[in-house]
């Protein structure tokens, strides 16, 4: 089967294509995009259970971000007080230099803890969201 291939530019800071680089000579990948093929299905892998999560949750969000960007920490504070009837629990962590982590323990329906987690994304200022879920009764 044929598929056809499309070129496309991507500009990336020199810091993360080093990484990129070591990953992909790590794992044995033959090429740049080889290895961005792979990242992309992986990304779209995660964005389609992203989208499956419905039901009853219980969930852990992680999230690390500069704290001295502009308006950060009244922006989480407003969006974690939009959410209270699902969040349980949160810890934050100072981390070195200008970042803290924190960790967001949350039960309830499944499309607003997507929601919760999709509204964090897109903040500037914020480094990093991982949404991790159960089904309770699956376990």
């Amino acid at each position: 089967m044929d598929i056809e291939l499309s070129r496309i530019g991507v500009s990336l800071p020199e810091n993360l294509l080093d990484k990129f680089d070591v990953i992909i000579k790590n794992r044995g990948y033959s090429s740049r995009s080889e290895g961005i093929r792979d990242a992309i299905r992986s990304y779209i892998r995660y964005y389609d259970w992203m989208n499956d999560i419905k039901g009853e949750r219980v969930a852990t969000i992680t999230l690390a971000y500069n704290h001295k960007q502009r308006g950060i920490e009244d922006t989480l504070g407003n969006i974690q007080h939009k959410y209270l009837d699902i969040i349980r629990s949160s810890i934050h962590l100072h981390l070195e230099n200008d970042y803290c982590m924190e960790v967001i323990i949350l039960e309830g329906d499944g499309e607003k803890i997507k929601d919760l987690s999709e509204n964090l994304v897109r903040h500037k200022g914020i480094l990093h969201v991982k949404l991790n879920t159960i089904n309770p009764t699956e376990i």
